[in-house]
Parts: C-alpha cells; structure tokens; sequence
C-alpha cells in the first residue's frame, strides 16, 4: 500500500491521516506478528517514543488495531483483518513462547465460544497460549 492508499484508509476510518500516522500504519502492515512499543520505536528511528505512544493509542480507540496482552509486561499490537474495525477475524489465538519471548498468531484457530449472560457485550478477546516454540524446543 503507498501514502496515498494508506491516507485514504485512514480517511475513511475518521483519522486524520498525518506523516507519523501513515508510517506507524505502513509498519504495522508490513509486521509479521504483534510489535511492542519498542520495536515500533526500533523500526521507526524518526519518530519518538511518545509520539509513536500517541499514535498506537489513537489507532486502539479508533479500533483500527487490537491491543494484546501477551504476559511479557509489553503490550503488542497488531492491525485489525477485518473489512471496518474488530470484527470476528481479528479473534484467534495467540502463543507466547517463554524462551525467546516471540509471540505467534494462529489466525487458522478461531477463539473458543464462552457463553455469558446477554446483559454483557464483549468488545474483545485475549486467548493466549504460552509454552516453548518449535524452534526453542528444537523440533523444527
């Protein structure tokens, strides 16, 4: 996706779409998994911290990304799939491994369905596994 692309994008999802919002979202479509505050800053060497901070807030309240929570005191964030904003697509599991700290997404396997009661809307899902990759266990 080029500038203008992603401007439009951001257009149409009711943010204004300024230099460092366009490049923190270029980035977050080119991430492989979930980013952390700090690779995003890593990547982005232009921008500063807080101002990347501000950038990933506004994207969370305007649930243009999901905010996930992997048990490594990092937030990490990933670009929602769906057509609008969360949608059933952005709901999979996610695997934490303990040794090299990768976080892995399974967008195969679909978050397991918990009936609540009809007075409780959920706005999202954290399903997180956490053991030992492949790659760590040497088994790949």
């Amino acid at each position: 996706m080029n500038s203008n692309d992603i401007s439009h994008f951001l257009h149409e999802r009711g943010v204004k779409p300024t230099p460092n919002r366009i490049l923190v979202l270029r980035e977050l479509m080119h991430a492989a998994s979930p980013v952390s505050l700090a690779d995003l800053e890593a990547s982005l060497g232009s921008i500063d911290k807080a101002s990347i901070f501000r950038v990933i807030e506004l994207f969370a309240d305007k649930e243009l990304i999901h905010v996930i929570e992997d048990g490594s005191r990092s937030l990490k964030y990933e670009l929602c799939h769906g057509a609008d904003r969360h949608s059933a697509a952005d709901q999979h599991v996610h695997f934490y491994c303990e040794k090299c700290r990768s976080l892995f997404c399974f967008d195969h396997i679909e978050v397991p369905r918990v009936d609540i009661p009809d007075s409780f809307s959920v706005k999202s899902v954290n399903y997180m596994l956490k053991g030992i990759c492949p790659k760590c266990a040497g088994v790949e």
